[in-house]
């Protein structure tokens, strides 16, 4: 049987370049939407919705249980619930809601990723659930970084090696961008909070006084849900 490959996608502009066909295909967006994601399923929520436009989120106004979501460049979209700071993921806003999300990054990710095998969802929040799950599966690994209007961001391709040292083999296949993304983490795995200070993303969020959501989402295994897309909604594995 032909090993299974671990590939890492900088930016989903690269995306088109990739095979689809049996590969399980890993979201990240560590700041801030699939850390959010994460938590908010596991504080309750029955399934997160993505989408990728404001439209599409407005769509879903006046349904029951339902919350509408939208951030773009760091900011809540005026006439919203909330955007994708975990702290609005608690258990006192979501548990037991359906919450419709759009964002500049993530969401438009996820929605890339249709025609794989399966979407996954990672964070630090949730990474050893993660990856221990992905040890499990025979499918090829396809680590999507959300990144930022279709640049790479530090954060997503350094939390991608992490999940890569976490579940190569001897017989895995990596390609070059995960290598360097295994490599970053190994530089940087001491002290990631400190290593992403001066990363592009985390700059715009300090101007935004987001500080603590930075902090908030470099928390490891604070939840063990692993969120996967089933018929167009986020919910449990």
């Amino acid at each position: 049987m032909k090993p299974r490959s671990i590939q890492v996608c900088l930016s989903p502009a690269l995306l088109p370049l990739y095979a689809k066909e049996n590969t399980i295909a890993v979201v990240i967006d560590i700041f801030r939407a699939t850390s959010s994601m994460c938590y908010g399923l596991a504080n309750g929520a029955q399934a997160i919705i993505p989408v990728a436009e404001i439209e599409e989120c407005l769509a879903y106004a006046g349904q029951p249980a339902c919350l509408l979501a939208a951030e773009r460049n760091g900011e809540v979209v005026q006439g919203f619930d909330f955007g994708n700071s975990p702290f609005s993921y608690g258990a006192e806003n979501v548990a037991g809601k359906t919450v419709v999300l759009t964002t500049t990054n993530g969401t438009r990710a996820i929605r890339e990723c249709e025609g794989t095998k399966l979407i996954a969802i990672g964070s630090f929040l949730n990474i050893t659930a993660l990856s221990d799950w992905l040890k499990t599966q025979s499918s090829h690994v396809l680590l999507v970084c959300a990144g930022w209007k279709d640049h790479v961001c530090m954060e997503d391709t350094l939390f991608a090696g992490a999940v890569v040292s976490r579940i190569k083999t001897a017989d895995s296949m990596l390609d070059d961008a995960a290598r360097i993304a295994d490599g970053l983490y190994q530089e940087a795995h001491l002290d990631i909070a400190g290593y992403l200070r001066n990363a592009g993303h985390a700059t715009r969020m300090e101007r935004l006084n987001l500080s603590r959501d930075i902090e908030f989402c470099l928390r490891q295994d604070l939840v063990s849900v692993v969120p996967i897309m089933r018929d167009g909604q986020l919910v449990c594995l």
